[in-house]
């Protein structure tokens, strides 16, 4: 134990009696309290832990940055601040709070109003009030600007996770009698210095504040140590680690200390050691690759170049599909963390399947590379992730007894609507490192790409997010998903992952070339400039380090090529059912993606006509999760790869998808059909056509690609009308035209065709027929307008950009969404969509008894519900698995008003409770017994073979 802990451990020694009194929590339940002098300590010690213990190098070098002394007087820094993030706790404004301890404060002099009287104490939380005292006393004690004492105090006042506006602290200012009561304000004042000066003292501080009056901390350094300082205080608060007196105030502070670290029981951050070995036993030791076989080209240049840069930055990846980039980037991963000091890794992806689906391959991975270095935190990111199997038994593995205790004497409030329960500042959760505020904390994460963009988004607690991700290597999968909403989301984490230089690697089947020098501009500075090869080069590594200019390095190929024939096919459902007839005459598996699930369901229903209901297959996100789940695993044991795939049907099979088929499932097709879409979305759907090496009818040997969804006839193009609501007409327009040449009988070459396809559709040049250019200029007007209009939309709630070095985080998160960031309405923040109603779908039996719905498999079906109290965890578990997305009809006003007023007016009392963590705030539809009900002025009819079906009520 150092100096400043063993002083920390003394803190209350010698303090005055008034001094002695001041209280920082209460139990109302057993009447149970700490005193601010012991929560200190507390806070303080925990704070040491987590920097010797936890915190990675990668952030503790940033916080260090602009301190004289560095990762020693950043040490110092950062116990000091968790020592005395809580000294707003010693005014009127928050004693007043409980009347016993009030009392005893009153008794050592410290008088103050009732609670009653005090009506406007909530203009002084404590962490505001902290922050003004603490720059009133740093400039009083040690001669501080008071323009330069705010960059420090802000971190006080914002440890309840936003920082004080500017309005707030002039609001506070002008009632001086929310931090000392007028006629005892003296006695008040020399309590508070009294605290700090001890703080000061116990963490080795004066000297160091008498020398740093011309320090400028930076934002990300302020942000880190704000994140810092609320896992302290979060640990620090929690009375099954920390008792509160009269039980533990026998206890010495060293053994109180040292019993919550071992019940808190955190896994220490991955310190990798760079590996050393060439590429082939790299990737041969990491991944799970045949005997003899050798890393790719892709792979063996991303590990090079990572090794030759002379600092980790961002790194880009463009390949195509099965070239191995998540290999690639998990190797690169590895190299990054060992010579940044990262402590773990965070892999985004654009939706829940494809986190599911790479989750198990972080494990595996996560296996090999820290055999024999002990217990690692991992987490499944997402809304869901409680319901992936794999993900459940790691929960089950790492589950511990710490509870959760109203510490501050704040109320909750249970929300139907919402997504959690909506609490106090100060509830702390239990079951440390998950949860919406802390699971990014875990070292290595899989989750969606929201979890990364809300780094972007304005919502309480930020600094968590923050935190977690600077002491990252951070992986952004399939980057192309995104639209220029997102991307503008993308945009403004770049460039805050940049300033804390965390390693970034990014891949995508392939990305513009402006797409490409944005992403590099964001993350390294818009003056990054780039040493770029042609922009159709590919496959291509582009790297580039914080500050530094950008360099892109094209990368042979393997040997991996095939030749695709597209040809046009009418929109038109018999069309396509002859065509398929004939297609199939020798049998065969197709594919046929549709832009919208009515779409889907429209060609289903024509296409059982010709080959019947075990001929069709119907895959699209308006399933219930567990038939979703099943579905999946259905597609991959009949359609993935050889050895994978002993059920592949004999007979002519049909697939019709949605978009669900262009990421994650590794299927493969003998033919595709598909709906006209933005030219890097077909590309991914041709990504399933003869994926691997099998036999073939002999029809359908060569790869062939039909292009529907759209009138041919006219011109331009005219693509339907679901399409262009889901696209929109400029990036359908552009694809037709830059695939013309090959609809018209010019093979495709994959990969060669691969980017001047990209580079066409997404560049400025002009390209299509002359007849279309006029209508095509419209539809680039149109789109430039709506692309200004996402970017407006998006700035609303948008972290501004990293400020200058010295400027405090005042007014940061000033006009954001509270604690909206992971729930339904924070998603839809940051992907430009209508929130999404969800509900969880169960079936009314003949009798009027409630059961699970019928169809599910394993058991699981028609299972009686109690209506009169939580049903047991195990039933209500299969009811969450029945979560259902509703479709966009239900997500627009007043639609989904109704909708949710219809719902609630339904509800179930027993199931909205504390004791039904399943199902409290979850909105339930109710199917009868054929598995049909109206809702909002809607029919909606769900089965298992074909999802829910919608339509407006006659």
């Amino acid at each position: 134990m150092l100096a400043e802990e063993q002083f920390l451990q003394r803190l209350g020694d010698g303090l005055s009696v008034a001094a002695r009194t001041v209280w920082a929590k209460h139990d109302r339940a057993s009447d149970g309290w700490l005193p601010v002098w012991r929560h200190m300590a507390d806070s303080g010690s925990v704070a040491a832990l987590l920097w010797d213990r936890w915190l990675p190098n990668q952030v503790r070098r940033i916080i260090a940055e602009n301190l004289p002394g560095g990762l020693v007087e950043a040490r110092r820094l950062a116990i000091w601040l968790a020592t005395v993030h809580d000294i707003g706790k010693a005014t009127p404004a928050f004693a007043c709070q409980v009347d016993g301890l009030a009392e005893r404060m009153r008794a050592a002099g410290l008088d103050m109003p009732d609670v009653k009287r005090l009506s406007d104490r909530k203009l002084a939380p404590h962490g505001l009030a902290g922050q003004v005292l603490l720059q009133e006393w740093l400039a009083e004690r040690y001669g501080w600007a008071r323009s330069a004492t705010i960059q420090v105090a802000i971190i006080a006042g914002g440890h309840h996770g936003v920082p004080p506006t500017f309005d707030d602290i002039r609001n506070l200012n002008v009632r001086p009698q929310l931090l000392r009561t007028p006629d005892c304000a003296q006695v008040w004042k020399a309590v508070q210095y009294e605290l700090l000066d001890r703080c000061a003292e116990a963490c080795g501080m004066p000297d160091l504040l008498s020398g740093w009056q011309k320090v400028k901390l930076t934002q990300p350094a302020q942000v880190l140590l704000t994140g810092l300082v609320i896992v302290a205080d979060w640990i620090a608060s929690n009375a099954d680690l920390f008792p509160y007196f009269p039980q533990a105030e026998r206890q010495s502070g060293s053994e109180r200390v040292a019993a919550a670290w071992r019940g808190l029981d955190l896994p220490e951050p991955w310190r990798p050691h760079e590996p050393v070995e060439e590429p082939d036993a790299l990737f041969a030791s990491r991944f799970d690759l045949p005997v003899g076989a050798h890393a790719r080209p892709v792979q063996v240049r991303a590990v090079e170049l990572a090794r030759s840069m002379a600092f980790p930055g961002l790194m880009i990846i463009e390949a195509p599909m099965g070239e191995g980039k998540t290999e690639a980037a998990l190797a690169v991963a590895e190299i990054f963390a060992a010579r940044s000091g990262a402590g773990g890794c965070f892999v985004a992806l654009p939706t829940m399947a494809t986190g599911n689906a790479m989750f198990p391959r972080m494990v595996a991975w996560l296996r090999r590379v820290t055999v024999g270095e002990g217990r690692r935190s991992v987490l499944l990111a997402h809304s869901k992730a409680a319901l992936n199997e794999e993900f459940a038994e790691l929960v089950r593995a790492g589950r511990r007894a710490v509870h959760e205790v109203d510490v501050d004497g704040g109320g909750d409030e249970w929300s139907r609507r919402g997504d959690r329960m909506v609490s106090s500042a100060e509830l702390i959760a239990h079951q440390w490192l998950r949860g919406r505020k802390k699971g990014m904390l875990s070292s290595f994460v899989v989750g969606t790409v929201d979890q990364l963009l809300f780094m972007g988004l304005k919502s309480r607690h930020l600094a968590l997010r923050h935190l977690a991700l600077a002491g990252k290597v951070v992986v952004i999968d399939e980057a192309h998903a995104y639209d220029s909403y997102m991307n503008s989301y993308l945009d403004r984490v770049l460039s805050w992952l940049g300033a804390y230089s965390v390693p970034v690697v990014v891949l995508s089947a392939t990305l513009p070339a402006d797409r490409r020098r944005a992403l590099t501009a964001a993350y390294a500075g818009p003056t990054s400039g780039s040493e770029t090869e042609p922009a159709q080069a590919y496959p291509v590594v582009t790297t580039v380090e914080p500050g530094g200019s950008a360099r892109s390095v094209q990368v042979s190929g393997s040997a991996r090529t095939s030749e695709v024939r597209l040809e046009r096919l009418e929109d038109d459902l018999s069309q396509l059912r002859d065509r398929l007839a004939a297609e199939l005459a020798e049998g065969g598996c197709a594919l046929v993606v549709r832009n919208t699930v009515d779409r889907v369901l429209e060609a289903a229903a024509a296409l059982r006509e010709l080959f019947g209901a075990d001929g069709v297959t119907v895959a699209h996100a308006r399933f219930v999760d567990a038939d979703r789940a099943e579905k999946d695993a259905e597609l991959l044991a009949r359609f993935g790869p050889p050895d994978k795939s002993a059920g592949r049907p004999t007979r002519p099979h049909v697939v019709v998808a949605s978009q669900v088929a262009e990421q994650s499932l590794d299927i493969d097709f003998d033919l595709l059909v598909t709906d006209l879409c933005p030219v890097d979305l077909l590309l991914q759907r041709l990504g399933r056509l003869h994926r691997h090496v099998r036999e073939r009818p002999p029809r359908l040997r060569t790869p062939r690609c039909l292009v529907t969804g759209a009138d041919w006839q006219t011109v331009p193009v005219r693509p339907a009308s679901g399409s262009r609501r889901v696209y929109r007409l400029h990036a359908l327009l552009r694809s037709a035209a830059v695939l013309e040449p090959h609809l018209s009988g010019r093979v495709l070459r994959l990969p060669e065709d691969i980017s001047p396809l990209i580079q066409g559709a997404y560049g400025p040049q002009t390209v299509g027929p002359k007849a279309w250019q006029e209508a095509m200029a419209k539809a680039q007007a149109d789109e430039e307008l709506h692309q200004a209009e996402q970017r407006d939309k998006a700035g609303a709630f948008q972290l501004a950009n990293v400020g200058r070095e010295g400027r405090a985080l005042v007014g940061w998160l000033e006009a954001g969404v509270g604690d909206a960031e992971d729930t339904r309405r924070g998603r839809a923040q940051v992907r430009d969509g209508a929130e999404a109603l969800e509900v969880l779908v169960v079936q009314r039996q003949p009798d009027g008894t409630l059961a699970t719905l019928s169809g599910l498999s394993k058991g699981r079906g028609g299972r009686v519900l109690p209506t009169d109290s939580p049903p047991a965890p195990r039933l209500a578990r299969i009811v969450a698995s029945c979560g259902l997305r509703l479709p966009f009809q239900f997500s627009v006003p007043p639609t989904i008003d109704r909708a949710i007023q219809e719902l609630e007016t339904a509800c179930i009392p027993a199931w909205q409770t504390l004791d039904s963590p399943w199902l409290a705030g979850e909105l339930i539809l109710m199917l009868d017994e054929n598995c049909r009900t109206r809702l909002a002025g809607y029919d909606l009819h769900y089965t298992p073979a074909r999802g829910l079906e919608v339509a407006r009520a006659e």
